[in-house]
């Protein structure tokens, strides 16, 4: 009897902890109201914000409260640098980093710096995709409030480097790691062939006293390029916790038989150069995962390739695969997932469900349920055209949602084609008419392929954002065409390629351990307009009660580019890149596009209802955050590289 009373006395007391361990980690993962604690808001990924000041009704009346120069754009670098980051707000600092490995924390209100730490990054090498998203954070429970490394700050920086930093000096937190550092490049299974093939562009993940990182490897170049591992790692000391590679090393693995030719099992990428995002109450983690690599032949990799092109469910404390939903079977599109995912909370028949939104390149929004990985929405696998290439074996289907409506054009025939002019047309129809056009998921081929989306997107890194209240999710898309062909090693011209490239654009990579050289390209009129009608850049909306659309309005104005365009009546959009954030104000603020404008939507109707001028191009996803009894603030990062344009800005907007 004493026993019986003892156990449930136990038991008792291990529900009550429970119950304290569930509620400090849902306030782990929920910021104070006013605060921004993660890249896309919280852990979560949802990119909502409950701040009300900022309206529907007064949104007209923004304007810029203060702007800060990071001191990037003074330095000559080798590539082209891409300044992407979402900045954090808590403990009433703001804290982002560069892509030159600077991180910065600002005075929120005057915008005035506090304190920069320079990681002294390799600015002449060349980088393939030089850009940095921003940093994490985490506060170390064994410590107090006045402790040095309390709170730290995480940066990834391009030559994959993990650095902790303490979150009032900026100095590097002595007991993680070396002084401070993680070098991320040691222990692969692929070796990086050179230092920019393996990198780092996303802030890692922060759950349970872990960090969950990704790493982003360079496209096109070897069958087995630097591995794709996603790794784990201790919080506060640095220690390797546990490694998970996308591509099977054990033939004990389920996803093994997916993968079959000699060089298979040592492809390289599939790896999660996007954001990650948590649900610690869960104890799991939400990898986007990408292309194996090279990304347009895949001879050498027969088969699906499962875990890469997918959402993998991890768990968090050990790394073992939960549940994994693919997106592209066997790629050959440069298709990688690189959206974030967000995890939501959906209202279905009277029904809470908890999901996971995956936007993709290929157009498509999966919603799955976030502890099976089921879709909530249907999805089906349709036949697909076969590849003409020999040694390929193109997936004779792939996954396309049945309720959902696609987020992006999925066909591009020749009476669709489109020019400003009859030159323009004419130009578009005499590249276009020789490819093979045969619909969503047409091989590259000898001739020419018509991809569409194009590897760009489709929804693209620029992801989701999802309003709770009236479960509407919206999304940036592209509505471009691009053209991809494989050129036999024994045909290529180097000097014809070198003359393309220049005249038209192209892009030419060696797939070294392949017999083929990939060509691609835009498709782009003579004007430089694309050749696929306008809008040539949208915002859509989805509304998740009924799975319908609920609005799509065009994302940005080409006619500010190109002043022969300056008469037209309407904007076309632009290509874009970046993402969106909603409001409970009913709101959706989001930049992206090329030109050099901030845009607030209405949420509900799609309506443009504000845009702040820029210095350039932002390419970086905005946040907003609200010290107490203050104003609300809308923050963005510009300079996105390319054609978005050079710059180092952080703007803030403000109501008077």
């Amino acid at each position: 009897m004493l026993c019986a009373q003892i156990e449930r006395s136990f038991s008792r007391l291990l529900l009550i902890a429970c119950v304290f361990r569930a509620a400090s980690l849902h306030a782990q993962q929920s910021p104070s109201r006013g605060e921004w604690t993660a890249y896309g808001h919280d852990a979560l990924g949802s990119r909502y914000s409950p701040l009300t000041q900022i309206t529907r009704e007064n949104v007209a009346k923004l304007a810029v409260a203060w702007t800060y120069r990071t001191g990037d754009a003074n330095v000559a670098t080798h590539a082209m640098v891409k300044f992407e980051a979402t900045p954090l707000m808590v403990d009433g600092t703001l804290y982002l980093s560069t892509p030159l490995g600077h991180v910065i924390a600002l005075d929120p209100v005057r915008g005035t710096p506090r304190w920069t730490y320079d990681a002294h990054v390799d600015v002449n090498a060349n980088w393939g995709d030089f850009a940095n998203r921003g940093v994490s954070t985490w506060v170390d429970p064994r410590t107090s409030s006045s402790a040095v490394c309390h709170r730290r700050i995480y940066a990834n920086t391009i030559d994959a480097r993990l650095i902790a930093l303490d979150a009032k000096t900026g100095k590097p937190c002595a007991g993680f790691g070396d002084a401070g550092t993680v070098n991320l490049r040691r222990g692969l299974h692929n070796t990086p062939f050179q230092a920019e093939e393996y990198q780092l562009t996303s802030p890692p993940a922060v759950i349970n006293g872990l960090l969950v990182t990704g790493s982003s490897i360079a496209d096109n170049n070897r069958t087995n390029a630097a591995s794709g591992e996603v790794r784990a790692f201790d919080a506060r000391t640095g220690a390797l916790r546990w490694t998970w590679d996308p591509v099977p090393r054990d033939s004990t693995d389920s996803a093994w038989k997916t993968w079959s030719g000699a060089m298979a099992h040592s492809t390289g990428a599939a790896n999660a150069w996007s954001v990650i995002v948590a649900d610690s109450a869960r104890d799991l983690v939400f990898v986007p995962t990408g292309s194996p690599s090279p990304d347009y032949y895949g001879g050498e990799r027969i088969g699906d390739n499962r875990y890469a092109n997918s959402i993998v469910a991890l768990r968090a404390s050990t790394g073992k695969v939960v549940w994994h939903f693919q997106t592209v079977h066997h790629d050959l599109w440069d298709y990688d997932n690189a959206a974030p995912p967000a995890l939501v909370t959906l209202v279905r028949d009277g029904r809470r469900i908890d999901a996971v939104l995956q936007a993709t390149k290929t157009g498509q929004l999966f919603v799955l349920d976030r502890d099976t990985g089921t879709p909530v929405f249907p999805v089906e696998e349709r036949p697909v055209p076969a590849s003409m290439v020999f040694g390929e074996r193109a997936s004779p289907t792939q996954a396309f949602n049945t309720v959902l409506p696609a987020l992006s054009r999925q066909t591009f025939p020749l009476d669709s084609v489109w020019g400003i002019t009859s030159a323009d047309r004419d130009g578009c129809l005499a590249q276009i008419r020789p490819l093979r056009n045969d619909g969503p998921f047409t091989p590259p081929s000898f001739q020419g392929t018509v991809a569409v989306p194009s590897n760009v997107g489709g929804a693209h890194w620029g992801g989701v954002a999802f309003d709770p209240t009236r479960q509407i999710v919206v999304v940036p898309v592209n509505q471009i065409a691009a053209f991809v062909q494989l050129i036999r090693l024994d045909e290529f011209d180097t000097t014809l390629a070198r003359a393309n490239s220049s005249r038209l654009g192209d892009q030419y990579t060696r797939m070294h351990g392949t017999p083929y050289v990939m060509r691609r390209r835009i498709l782009d009129a003579p004007s430089g307009l694309p050749c696929s009608p306008p809008p040539f850049g949208s915002l859509v909306a989805l509304d998740l009660r009924t799975g319908t659309l609920a609005w799509t309005s065009p994302l940005g104005d080409v006619r500010s580019l190109k002043q022969e365009l300056s008469s037209l009546p309407a904007p076309l959009g632009t290509p874009n890149l970046g993402g969106p954030i909603v409001t409970a104000g009913g709101l959706v603020f989001v930049g992206a596009a090329m030109d050099h404008v901030l845009r607030a939507f209405d949420v509900e109707t799609g309506r443009e209802l504000w845009k702040g001028p820029l210095p350039g191009g932002a390419r970086a996803t905005p946040m907003t955050f609200q010290l107490a009894n203050g104003k609300q603030f809308v923050v963005v990062c510009v300079g996105g590289g390319d054609e978005w344009g050079k710059g180092d800005y952080v703007i803030a907007f403000a109501l008077p």
